[in-house]
């Protein structure tokens, strides 16, 4: 591979765009969806990007201002692992969780997609896998609204794409709500579908306990984030006690997080998310302990960038697919028969639509 160029030019862009299915949960409702995109052009004239999607808009401008920063103590340097070293040793006195991995991890993301380019290879293969399908489940709606509606729009997201799994919100105020949604999904797709179900982390320890084991009945694929998510006793108790696997991580900041979830035997599943995980970097370092600990490993969110890394992951399991940030991407993923495949061109695949960024602009 030839030498890495060097950082010469950075540009960060915030936009705010629409969603075609509000997200409800007990986290609160998002019509709209908050999206910063980071350019890194090198002195060789390559440019690797990312996005990272920080949920709250009025968050944008701190983790901006942090991207920014971690940019000027990286005198060039471009080469990720490299890149990520310095970060850490240069917020590590602030502290290397929170804003500080959000900043990171969307520069960590756009150097491997240049690192990627410059090598003439999808980033998959850059990581000694091969392009091909990931098998997915549609997570693009089934949130927290009325049970009248819900098996209609199951329905409708299996089709988008030929799914054969959804995800389904639940952490109503009553079990029995929580059984209506269930039930009015299932009888909408059928026994064969496989039906993830997410609390957003909507209960307490006593109260997951009860509800917990009142729906290991019901066939659901996984329970995800019943509780706060650093509660790592709560979840230990938790896995001993409900029979239907456990599913959490999208609250992970770094692979030691995973490895105190392991030691504790509190979880089943792992699904980390790219923004808070520590980017790509970040991804890798954890799935070699979720390979070591024999533990089952999909993503949350960023399904472009994960679908890559899912075909590199020794326990990869499903890949979460959304469209949230298709509305700012010239090419967005088209899942297939229930599957999504990375794009097979140099580094990520991704690559912006300037109109629509335009369009969706926002000042922080």
């Amino acid at each position: 591979m030839p030498q890495l160029g060097r950082i010469k030019n950075v540009v960060v862009r915030t936009v705010v765009v629409p969603l075609r299915r509000a997200v409800i949960a007990d986290i609160g409702k998002f019509d709209h969806w908050p999206l910063i995109l980071t350019d890194i052009e090198l002195d060789n004239d390559v440019v690797g990007i990312s996005y990272i999607a920080p949920y709250r808009a009025k968050a944008m401008a701190s983790i901006v201002a942090e991207i920014r920063d971690i940019i000027g103590q990286l005198s060039g340097c471009s080469a990720p692992f490299d890149a990520v070293q310095v970060a850490q040793k240069a917020l590590n006195v602030i502290g290397v969780s929170g804003v500080s991995t959000l900043a990171t991890a969307a520069i960590d993301m756009a150097l491997w997609d240049a690192v990627a380019k410059q090598a003439g290879l999808p980033l998959v293969c850059l990581l000694g896998g091969s392009v091909g399908p990931v098998r997915a489940y549609n997570s693009n709606g089934l949130w927290r609204h009325s049970v009248d509606t819900l098996g209609e729009e199951a329905k409708e997201l299996l089709t988008e794409g030929g799914f054969t799994a959804l995800k389904l919100r639940l952490g109503n105020e009553h079990l029995e709500q929580d059984l209506a949604a269930i039930n009015a999904v299932r009888e909408a797709v059928g026994d064969h579908v496989d039906i993830m179900v997410d609390f957003n982390q909507a209960l307490g320890l006593g109260d997951a306990i009860r509800r917990c084991c009142d729906l290991d009945d019901q066939g659901l694929y996984w329970i995800e984030e019943p509780i706060l998510y650093n509660n790592l006793i709560g979840y230990a108790e938790l896995a001993k006690r409900v029979s239907t696997p456990i599913q959490m991580g999208e609250n992970f900041y770094g692979e030691r997080d995973l490895m105190n979830f392991v030691r504790a035997n509190a979880t089943q599943y792992v699904m980390p998310d790219l923004m808070r995980i520590g980017g790509i970097t970040g991804w890798i370092r954890t799935s070699g302990l979720a390979s070591a600990a024999g533990i089952q490993m999909s993503n949350h969110l960023y399904p472009e960038i994960s679908a890559h890394l899912l075909r590199a992951t020794p326990t990869a399991h499903w890949l979460e697919y959304v469209d949230w940030a298709s509305p700012i991407l010239s090419k967005p993923l088209e899942p297939r028969n229930g599957q999504l495949s990375p794009l097979n061109e140099p580094g990520i695949g991704i690559a912006w639509n300037e109109s629509a960024i335009a369009k969706y602009s926002v000042a922080v």
